[in-house]
This record gives structure tokens, sequence and C-alpha cells, in this order.
């Protein structure tokens, strides 16, 4: 048995030992997701369905609920090789300073000039992008991150890149839309003039700053006008979180190295896609009956589609030209209150996720955002790391449960995702910092308004 004492501070991989298949926990749930229905008939929507919006490769692994393992192109190894295997690192310091008897891990993803693990699933979108010999591809971005390792893999690929960030990230965060730039990204606020759908969500709603389904509306719009350029999204999708498989298989591969076994397996949820990355094989563990794992979902009380939101068709966009998907949604009319820092603005959750919280295998939690920022702060001045604050929420939960050990006595094992660095988001700490930062949490009132919106599809409730 190998000792504590023998733990290193951070586990790092050989490139040997990264992953060279994703891995889609599809092809283990007993229920799998539903499918993406078309917004016009409600038939489930196939192939050649998506075909407009989507890359040819990218829709057949959206589409793929049973195969398990997914070879990794070697193009897509070698890109990865630049920042992975990312390192997991045992929070000696935090425990210490918790006076905890719990053991926490968390893995870094910050280890890249995107800041985020978002690269994980850009660069492999791009590159099926490319392969199909398309001129460009579209997105939208919220914080920034995803619209940032989408402008590095482009620019990588040699792919024009267009971003409609939402606009008031778009005003708080200059610098990460000029990193944006550097990679070659064209950067629109959202919503903009440029488009159809964003003139008419201006009309209607006169000075909003934006939302993730606004940014959506307007990305697909102009992927589906001009030829030779496809739609791609950072969260949400099966086929993203099958990319970011690799994040919880490098986890995975560490610990049992060291021959350790999480109890406690926590995320940040916005769209999914860093959550569901994580706790792959673990969950595929659960699925299978050969292991039990605690797996918390967090996220912000000002967005809050698990905890208080409805399991139900939806439309992904504002604008409602994408497919319907079943997922927890708040409903695709439904903006959040601009005073939420970061991202995690997204008003559904990934129909992966959805499933599996609907069959109980997760549970999930919201938290203000103001104690996010005094987890986070308190994390940098003792771990040195200055953490986004997405992550600051999983921060948040992986200290209130080692001080739940710290007064029951069990030495559980947490094990958080650190999806990335909080550079561009000083202006989000300097709130905090000033005492200008407050918790706006949605009325019931206000989420009933926004349920009324949804849908009619036959079987819904």
């Amino acid at each position: 048995m190998t000792t504590e004492k023998k733990i290193p501070y951070k586990i790092y991989l050989t490139e040997d030992e990264m992953p060279k298949t994703w891995y889609n926990v599809r092809a283990d749930m007993k229920n799998k997701p539903a499918p993406l229905l078309n917004p016009g008939t409600g038939a489930p929507m196939g192939f050649d369905d998506l075909r407009p919006v989507f890359c040819d490769e990218l829709i057949r692994q959206e589409l793929d609920n049973d195969t398990r393992e997914i070879p990794i192109p070697q193009e897509i190894q070698d890109f990865y090789k630049m920042y992975r295997p990312s390192p997991l690192v045992r929070a000696y310091c935090l425990e210490e300073r918790l006076q905890t008897p719990a053991k926490i891990y968390y893995k870094f993803e910050g280890n890249n000039t995107s800041g985020s693990h978002k690269l994980n699933s850009a660069i492999a979108q791009a590159y099926y992008a490319k392969q199909q010999g398309l001129k460009g591809v579209t997105t939208e971005t919220g914080a920034g991150q995803w619209g940032t390792a989408l402008s590095m893999a482009c620019g990588y690929l040699g792919l024009d890149c267009k971003v409609y960030m939402v606009k008031v990230s778009y005003e708080q965060k200059p610098f990460r839309r000029e990193v944006m730039r550097t990679y070659g990204a064209s950067v629109t606020p959202s919503p903009s003039m440029e488009t159809a759908i964003g003139q008419k969500i201006l009309a209607e709603h006169p000075g909003t700053t934006g939302s993730l389904g606004c940014a959506i509306s307007e990305a697909v719009e102009v992927a589906t006008s001009n030829p030779g350029y496809r739609y791609v999204l950072g969260s949400v999708l099966n086929q993203v979180l099958l990319h970011q498989s690799v994040i919880g298989l490098e986890t995975k591969t560490a610990l049992d190295k060291y021959g350790v076994v999480p109890d406690i397996i926590i995320g940040c949820a916005g769209g999914g896609s860093n959550l569901g990355g994580l706790i792959s094989p673990f969950m595929g563990e659960k699925l299978r009956g050969e292991k039990d794992y605690r797996i918390i979902a967090v996220e912000p009380a000002s967005c809050p589609s698990l905890t208080r939101g409805k399991f139900a068709y939806d439309f992904c966009d504002t604008g409602k030209v994408c497919p319907l998907a079943k997922m927890y949604t708040l409903g695709s009319n439904f903006i959040p209150s601009p005073n939420h820092a970061g991202g995690l603005r997204y008003h559904g959750m990934s129909s992966i996720l959805s499933q599996l919280y609907h069959d109980g295998y997760i549970e999930a939690t919201s938290v203000e955002q103001t104690k996010v920022f005094e987890a986070a702060e308190y994390f940098a001045r003792v771990e040195g790391i200055l953490p986004a604050p997405e992550s600051s929420h999983a921060i948040r939960v992986a200290i209130d449960e080692a001080l739940k050990c710290k007064e029951t006595g069990e030495a559980k094992t947490i094990v958080f995702g650190l999806t990335g660095t909080g550079y561009f988001d000083m202006v989000a700490y300097e709130k905090f910092h000033n005492g200008e930062m407050s918790d706006y949490i949605p009325t019931d009132a206000e989420l009933e308004a926004s349920f009324a919106t949804l849908p009619q599809v036959p079987g819904q409730d």
C-alpha cells in the first residue's frame, strides 16, 4: 500500500499515459438522453437534418449512444501534448489551513493560454471542420474561455473563426476579446444588429446585456447563411462532453497510480462540459455497478437550471432556431442577471447530465456568488492559484464538504475540477473587493414566466 506521504503535490502522467480514446458515457447509460427534435415537426433529428448546422463527423459523435470508446485522431493527440497531461494536485496547503481530515485533490485545466478546459473540445471540433474542407466556423462565448480556445484551435489550423460574445462579458473583459483577435478571430458583442435574430432580440429586449442563448442564435444564423461555415458549441452537446472525457480519464489514471478512490467528486455546472468530462469514467463505473461515488454539480443561484429548472424539451437558444433538447431548463427566454460574474449563464443543462440527474446518479446544489468569491479569494491565498469564477463554485462546495469532515472526523477523499484561471475576471474580483457584488436570485414568479414560454411538445409535462 502506498503511504499518504508518498503522494506528491502534483501528479503528472507521462505523454504515453494520456488517453488514446474518448469515453462515451452514453454507452453505459440505461436511460439514454432523449433525441434532439425538429422544432417545426417535433420529429427526432437525424444526420441529414443536422448537416446544415454542424460538421459531419461531429454529428456522428453527437448521435452515437452506443460506442463506448472513440479513437482520438493522432493530430488531436499531438495538439493535446502542447498542454496535456494536466496535473492532478493534492491540496495539502488547503487541507492544513482548513484543519480537516479530508483529503482534497483538484484537476487543474488552466495550464494553457486559453486558460481553461475548453481547448480539449475546441481543437477536436476545429480539426473535424478542417477535415471536411470548410472555410470556417461560428460560435458563441459567455465569459470568453470557449471563444478563446476556439480562436486558438482555428488559428493553429488556419480556419476562419467568428465569435459572438455575450455583450456584458464583451464589455467587462476587453482583454479576453483581444486574445481572441490575436489568434485571428472576429468578435462581435451579442445581441448585435448584424443578424436578423439579433435585431429581433434587441427589439423585444431593448438594452439587454445578452445571454448565451442570444449569442447561439446569432452564431447559428451566420453559419447557416454563409457557404463553407458550420456552427460549433463549447458545452451542452453530447460530442462536447465526449471530448472533455480526457479530463476524467487522466484524473482516474492519476488516482489509480496511488490507489486513491474518491468519495466525493465536485464540478461547477453551466452547460455541463467540464463536469461531464471530469466525472465520465467514474460515472461509467457507477452506471455499471462497479463502484459508487457521490457526485455534486454546483451551479450559480442566479442561473439554477438543475435545482430550480424543469426537465423538459426546450430550445437551445433564445432566437428559437436551434433543435429542441430535453434538459433541465429555465426556459430559452431566461436571461441571467448582468450582475452575475463569469460564465455558467446558460439557461439549460447538458442532456446527458440532465438525464443522469433525473435518474438520481448526480446531486446538485446552487451557491450565491459572494460566497463563491469568498472561496476563490481564500483558495488563491492558500493554494496560490487565482481561480476562474466558474471553478470557484466547485471550490466553495469542496471547502464546505471538507469542513463537514472536520466536524465528523471523517477522512473523505474529495476531488474537484479547477477548470481554469481568473486573470481575465478581475472586474468581477474588483467588484467583490469593493463590496459592489450582490447576490441576485430569480424569483419563482420570474421563473414561472419563463417556463410559460416552453414549447408545446406531445407528452411533455
